[in-house]
């Protein structure tokens, strides 16, 4: 019984990482809905289904803030896959984005 092409699909669905991200912004401003909103576009065209996003009101969370050293809002940390990256802004600058995530 031939499984070869079965087993490489397998293979490759088990080698996408899952991109483990944090999204720091300031209440429901419009620099930090506009960050949200460019964001969640961006992860749905090119991570769809391969990301965790978590966002954080640096209000509401000030201990994650103090523990994450938060020097600026909005900002964008991806926790996983290594490397660490931090990103500042309102993500409306595409590439910038995809070269911080590791996608081009």
């Amino acid at each position: 019984m031939n499984t070869e092409g079965s087993s490489l699909q397998d293979w490759d669905k088990a080698d996408e990482s899952i991109y483990s991200l944090r999204l720091f912004v300031t209440g429901a401003s419009s620099v930090s809905i506009r960050a949200i909103n460019n964001l969640q576009a961006i992860l749905e065209e090119h991570l769809k289904g391969r990301y965790e996003l978590e966002i954080i009101d640096v209000h509401q969370q000030p201990l994650i803030v103090k523990q994450e050293d938060i020097f600026a809002v909005p900002l964008l940390i991806k926790k996983y896959p290594a490397p660490i990256k931090r990103l500042v802004g309102d993500m409306s600058d595409t590439a910038k984005v995809l070269h911080g995530l590791g996608l081009i």
